[in-house]
This record gives structure tokens, sequence and C-alpha cells, in this order.
């Protein structure tokens, strides 16, 4: 793909942080939290992951003792939690994206680091779950083997000592606040890749912010571009969602123009929050009326302003009336580009309309258009729930 923008500035090599950046921790840290706050008649809110992403084991801790108003001290918290967490790590996903980098980056012989707030053991116990990651890092530095932790940059200038790079010279990706002023306390250029939803605006000190990694465009920054866009399309590891068609805002025809079929999102939160908010598109199975074409928004449409994150397809044919309650089947095959925000709703209709061509488009290539027959695509919804999943 051409370069979307103009050189900043070149590096040399690439440190990374890993829970949020490499890994979707954030679901299983909230999973863990809501068993253990049960014991102490605790529910969980939406508050915890905002105080304790890129901090420190034991801020975190110190946070959700204090917030809670746990009967506990940080370190017995620490101490019943822990093996909670251990027996979780090996059900950590990669983030979309994340093999692609290290694939991509190790290939082209680019050095990486990674550079984790995390306990050097947790660290390595994580990474053991992902095949090709721990030899793709010629540097590994954990939270418990420097005096402080982000937004120290002591963790980030160690990291450019071991691979005898000076620190201007290292990009920095991370997902967190914290991680992002380290980084620039470590003259260090940072891409910021935000762990949490409508947070962009807050990191303002990154060098640049992006949706994420599926966004990366290394040769902004003098590094080899990846070579797997096909025309204005991303190929990625094909996922699968269904449900009955339901009632969505009401703007899809009568605002936008744009029949979409909504999809309930009860029961698919999870499958969800796996997947960065964007375009993507790919195929679309209506139980009694065949496989369609289909362009998707998932997110909190800036436009609009949701308060959740959905999914919004739109099936690329002119259909006769309406299917509500239909099941709709969607495997999806590719993406085109991150949500954004519009400076008016006329640009918002001919940025879908660009979507739709580019949909309509790439489908008609072999890579993609031999998952029309997918088996998912026409099977009943409830004939194998297990498959409305990553495959």
């Amino acid at each position: 793909m051409s370069m979307a923008n103009p050189l900043k500035k070149l590096v040399s090599c690439v440190i990374l942080d890993l829970d949020g950046t490499l890994l979707n921790t954030d679901g299983i840290v909230n999973d863990v939290l809501k068993v253990f706050l049960v014991k102490y008649g605790k529910q969980l809110d939406g508050k915890a992951a905002g105080r304790i992403v890129g901090k420190t084991p034991s801020e975190a801790a110190a946070a959700i003792v204090e917030d809670y108003e746990l009967p506990l001290s940080t370190d017995e918290f620490i101490s019943e939690i822990t093996p909670m967490f251990s027996d979780q790590w090996c059900n950590i996903k990669a983030l979309p994206g994340a093999n692609r980098l290290i694939k991509h980056l190790r290939g082209h012989g680019v050095q990486m680091a990674l550079a984790s707030n995390s306990p050097r053991e947790g660290i390595e116990t994580k990474i053991s779950y992902h095949p090709g990651w721990k030899e793709s890092f010629s540097v590994v530095i954990a939270g418990d083997e420097v005096k402080a932790g982000k937004p120290s940059p002591e963790i980030f200038l160690e990291a450019a000592k071991r691979l005898h790079s000076d620190p201007s010279e290292c990009l920095v990706i991370e997902d967190s606040l914290p991680g992002v002023t380290a980084g620039k306390a470590a003259k260090m250029e940072v891409v910021a890749v935000p762990s949490l939803p409508k947070q962009s605006h807050l990191y303002t000190s990154a060098d640049e912010v992006i949706n994420s990694l599926l966004d990366l465009r290394p040769e902004k920054w003098g590094l080899p571009p990846f070579q797997d866009w096909i025309e204005g399309t991303l190929p990625i590891e094909t996922w699968y969602i269904g449900g009955p068609v339901i009632k969505g805002f009401g703007r899809g025809s009568k605002v936008l123009g744009i029949p979409t079929a909504n999809l309930s999102i009860e029961g698919y939160s999870n499958i969800l929050s796996e997947h960065p908010s964007g375009v993507y598109f790919g195929w679309a199975g209506l139980s009694t009326q065949g496989v369609y074409k289909m362009v998707m928004s998932i997110g909190w449409n800036p436009y609009f302003d949701n308060t959740e994150k959905t999914i919004e397809p739109w099936l690329l044919y002119d259909f006769d009336g309406d299917f509500y309650g239909e099941e709709l089947r969607l495997t999806i095959v590719g993406y085109i580009r991150p949500e954004a925000n519009f400076p008016s709703l006329e640009s918002l209709i001919t940025k879908i309309h660009e979507d739709r061509k580019i949909a309509e488009n790439a489908l008609e290539l072999p890579s993609y258009s031999k998952y029309r027959s997918d088996p998912y695509l026409k099977s009943s919804i409830h004939d194998d729930s297990s498959h409305l999943q990553l495959n």
C-alpha cells in the first residue's frame, strides 16, 4: 500500500508494550476481578479499567483496594489474586494485528524489545502461549527489573541500551497514558494505540495515535512497509458472528439512506471487544434468502456518539422489504479503515458509499470470494454456537 503520510522520522528499532498493546488482557482482568470482588460482596463497575491500565501491579492493586474499599492490604490483595490471574494467562488472545506486526518486523530484521510493567514471570508465561514471540524479541524487560515502572522512562532507556541504540532511534508502541508518558520522557518516538474506548483525545503527547495495530504504517517511521494490503483492503483472520435481525437506531434508512441489518450485541460483547472499531467487509447469509456481499461498521459511530459498541452490517443488495427477526450470519474476511468522525452528515454518507464500492470490488477477488461458500453462512444459528468467534 502506498505511503499514507509523509515520513515522520527514521527509526531503527521498535519497543513494544505487552498488555493492552499486543495482548487483549483487559477481558481476562475484568473476568478475574468480577469473581474476586464477589467474595467481598462487591460488584465490578466501569471505573476499574481506567484506573489500572498501564499501572504497575502494585499501583493497580492499591487502586482496586481503595476504590472498592476492600478489607485487605495491597500485598494481601496481590497474594490472593495472582494465582487467579496465572490460571487465565493461557486464555489471553493476541490483539488483531499483533502477530502480523511481530512477524513483519522480525522478517525484515528490525530489532524489537518488549518492555512491560508486568513482572518477569508473568511476561514469560503470557508470551509462551504465542508461538514465535519469545524468539522475536532481542530484549525483554519487566517492571520488577527496574527501579521505577512507567511513567518513568527507565524501562525504555534500559531497552535502548540493551539494543545498542540511541533513544532517538527507537519507536515505542503503547496503549496506556503512563506508557506514552514514559516513551516521550525517554526522548523516543511514540505511537499510541489506546486500549480504552473514546480516549484518543487524551493522548496529545504521542507522535501518532492509531485505532489499532491494523492501522500502523511502518513506512512513516522509515521501516519496511506492509505488503499485504489488496486494493484498499487488508485480509484478516476470518471471524464470525450471527443472530436475528433487530430494529436499530432508526437512522440507517431514514437518516443515511442506507438500510443496515442490525444485530443484537447481547451475548456477543466478548466477541466485539476482541475486534477494533472500524469498517470491515465479508459475506452475509440470510436464512431464507441467500448469501450477499456485506460491508459493516463496528464501534461507537463518533458522528452519532453511540453509548455502546455496536455492529451495523449493510447487505449490498436491494431488498423488496425488511427481514426483521430473520437469522443473519456474517463471515468477516477483510478490513478497510478505522472508525472516524466526520464534519457533516453528507461527508459521512459519501465515505460509507466509498466503503461500499471498495467492499464490492474486493469481494470479487479470489482471496475473498472463496468465502461465499462458507458453510457457516447457510447453517442455523443454533446449529453451532461455538462458531460465533474468531476462527
